[in-house]
C-alpha cells in the first residue's frame, strides 16, 4: 500500500520569507513540467521528488511537506487553470477571521462573512466572487468533495493549515478532485494568516484548454438520466405494441446507468464534443444491451426482484421477458447502425460491440455452469468469467465511446486492458461485500472468488453448507487474501490509467474508481 500523507509525524513548516516560498513554488513548477507529473500523484513519489528538490537547491529538509503540497498543486495546475472561474470553488478556513471583532454568523455550511473588513476574508471573497467563483468559509474538505461529486463545481482552490492539507491528501486523491492547496503561514485555529499575493496569483489565472478542462461526471449523468425519463425515449420507440412498451419500461426503471455514463465520458474525452445526436443514441445502445442482459440473467437465476420491483419474467412471464430482452438487443444494434458517423467509425464500433456481446454470453454460460455445481473452477477459470462478464460490459462502453471519439489504437488497447482488470476487481469486491454482510438466503455459489481460493488451498473442503464454507474461508484467512488481491488489481487499474494520454478521461476514470473502490490506495 502507498503510505498516506497523514502518517507523517514531521514538523509541518511553511517558509516565512516570501523569497524562499516563491523559489520553492518556481522550482516545483519546473520539476512538475519536466516530469509531466500527472495527478493525483502518489505520496511516496512526491515525497522523494520533494527530498531531491530540496537537496538540489540546498534548502533545509524541514520544508519537505510544504514542497510536497507544491508538487501536488503543480500536478493539478493545468486542470485547475483550464476550469472556468464559475466552475471553481474557493474554500477558505474560518480561522482567518478576527475573533475579537468578527460580525459574521455561522450556518450549516460555515461562516457567512459580514463584510466588516476586520480580516482579509471580505477582500478575498469580493475578488473571487467578481470572477465568478463559488465561495465557502468552512473547515476541511468534505463539503468541497461533495460539491464536486454532485456536479456543482469542477475544481477547488483551498486555503488551510498544513495539518488539514495533510489529512486531505487521501480523500482528495481517492475522489480525484482537481485542487490547488495554499497553506496558512502558521498552524493554529485562530487569527491565522495567508499569503494573499500568492492566493490572488492562483485565483486569477484561467487558460482555456479543452484537453484539460474536467468533465463533470454528475452533469453527464444528469443529462443521460434525462434521456430515460419524461417520455424522451418515445423518439426511439415510436410503436405502441406490447413488446416495445415492455422494453421501454425496463429502460426507464432503476440502476445507476454507470455503463452509458462511462461510454459518454469516453466519447466526450476523445471527441471534445457533447453532441446530443451522438451522446443520446450511444447511451441508449449501451443501456439497451445492459438491460437485455439483466432480463435474461434474472430468468436464468429465477430472481424475483430487480431494483426492488418484480423482475420482467415474474411480472409478464418467461416468454415475454425473453422476447423483450431480444428486442432490446435488436434495438441496440439498430440504433448503432443509424449513428450519424462515418463508416470508418461505424465498422470498428460494430465489431467491438459484437465481440463483447459474444464474450459476455460465453462468460454467462461459464457462470451458469459454475452455479450448477458442475464446475470446480480454479482461479484462472473464475478470473476469465469475471473478465468476460463484468469486464466486457465495461469494455464495450469505454471502447464504443472511444472509437466514436476517434481515439487512436494505443489508447484503445490501454482501455481494453483496464476493462479486464476493472471487471475482475469489481467482482472480487462484490464477493467480499456479500461475505461481510451475510444473509439468510445466501449460498456458497454466491462467492465464486472465495471458492476458487479455497479450491487452491485444499481439496478437503465442502460447499454443501454455507456455515461450514464460511468457517473454512475464515480459518484459512482467504477473505484477507482476497482483500490483498483486490488491492493489487485496483492498483493495476490505476497503473493502466496512468498510461492514457487523454488527461480528461484519465481523471474521470480516477473519480469512478475512487467512488467504487474507496478506500483503496491510489496509484504508484
Amino acid at each position: 500500500m502507498v503510505r498516506r500523507m497523514n502518517e507523517s509525524k514531521r514538523i509541518l513548516k511553511v517558509p516565512e520569507e516570501p523569497l524562499l516560498r516563491n523559489k520553492l513554488r518556481n522550482e516545483a513548477g519546473l520539476l512538475a513540467r519536466e516530469l509531466n507529473l500527472l495527478p493525483p500523484a502518489p505520496f511516496d513519489r512526491m515525497e522523494q521528488l520533494a527530498m531531491d528538490l530540496l537537496k538540489k537547491n540546498n534548502i533545509p529538509e524541514e520544508y519537505i511537506d510544504f514542497t510536497i503540497v507544491l508538487l501536488g498543486n503543480e500536478s493539478w495546475r493545468r486542470t485547475v487553470e483550464a476550469t472556468p472561474f464559475h466552475r471553481r470553488l474557493l474554500l477558505l478556513p474560518q480561522c482567518l477571521k478576527d475573533n475579537a471583532s468578527c460580525k459574521g454568523k455561522f450556518d450549516a455550511l460555515g461562516l457567512n462573512c459580514a463584510g466588516c473588513k476586520a480580516c482579509p476574508i471580505d477582500d478575498i471573497l469580493l475578488k473571487a466572487e467578481a470572477l465568478g467563483y463559488a465561495t465557502l468559509i468552512a473547515e476541511g474538505t468534505t463539503v468541497a468533495i461533495g460539491l464536486v461529486e454532485e456536479g456543482s463545481i469542477d475544481a477547488v482552490i483551498g486555503v488551510s493549515c498544513m495539518p488539514v492539507l495533510q489529512r486531505s491528501f487521501e480523500p482528495v486523491s481517492n475522489a480525484a478532485v482537481p485542487v490547488i492547496g495554499l497553506p496558512l503561514m502558521y498552524d493554529g485555529c485562530v487569527n491565522t494568516q495567508i499569503d494573499t499575493a500568492w492566493l490572488f496569483d492562483e485565483i486569477t489565472v484561467y487558460k482555456e484548454d479543452k484537453n484539460y478542462q474536467p468533465i463533470s461526471i454528475t452533469g453527464i449523468k444528469a443529462k443521460i438520466n434525462e434521456l430515460f425519463t419524461n417520455g424522451n425515449l418515445n423518439h426511439y420507440f415510436p410503436g405502441n405494441d406490447f413488446t416495445a412498451k415492455l422494453a421501454k419500461e425496463y429502460l426507464e426503471i432503476g440502476g445507476q446507468r454507470m455503463r452509458p455514463v462511462i461510454a459518454a465520458l469516453s466519447y466526450i474525452a476523445y471527441s471534445g464534443s457533447e453532441r446530443e445526436e451522438i451522446l443520446f443514441p450511444l447511451s441508449l445502445i449501451i443501456e439497451s444491451f445492459h438491460k437485455a442482459s439483466l432480463i435474461h440473467d434474472d430468468i436464468e437465476d429465477d430472481a424475483d426482484f430487480r431494483y426492488q420491483l418484480q423482475t420482467a419474467h415474474k411480472k409478464y412471464g418467461i416468454s415475454q421477458a425473453i422476447n423483450a430482452g431480444d428486442y432490446l438487443i435488436g434495438k441496440g444494434y439498430h440504433v448503432l447502425s443509424e449513428l450519424p458517423v462515418s463508416e470508418a467509425l461505424l465498422t470498428p464500433g460494430l465489431k467491438q460491440v459484437s465481440e463483447s456481446h459474444i464474450k459476455l454470453t460465453q462468460g454467462q454460460g461459464a457462470d451458469i455452469l459454475f452455479h450448477s455445481g458442475d464446475s470446480k473452477a480454479g482461479m484462472d477459470e473464475i478470473l476469465k468469467i469475471f473478465k468476460n462478464k463484468t469486464g466486457e460490459a465495461i469494455k464495450v462502453s469505454l471502447l464504443l465511446g472511444a472509437i466514436l471519439g476517434e481515439a487512436d489504437e494505443s489508447e484503445l488497447q490501454i482501455l481494453k486492458d483496464f476493462s479486464d482488470l476493472f471487471g475482475i476487481a469489481y467482482q472480487i469486491r462484490d464477493d467480499l461485500n456479500e461475505f461481510g454482510e451475510q444473509n439468510e438466503n445466501e449460498k456458497t455459489a454466491d462467492f465464486p472468488f472465495l471458492i476458487a481460493l479455497l479450491n487452491g488451498q485444499t481439496s478437503a473442503h465442502t460447499y454443501n453448507h454455507v456455515d461450514e464454507f464460511r468457517m473454512q474461508v475464515t480459518t484459512y484467512g482467504l477473505d484477507k487474501k482476497a482483500e490483498r488481491l483486490l488491492d493489487g488489481f485496483v492498483l493495476n487499474c490505476y497503473a493502466h490509467l496512468d498510461k492514457l494520454q487523454n488527461a480528461k478521461l484519465r481523471l474521470s476514470l480516477y473519480g469512478v474508481l475512487g467512488k467504487i473502490f474507496n478506500p483503496v490506495a491510489a496509484n504508484e
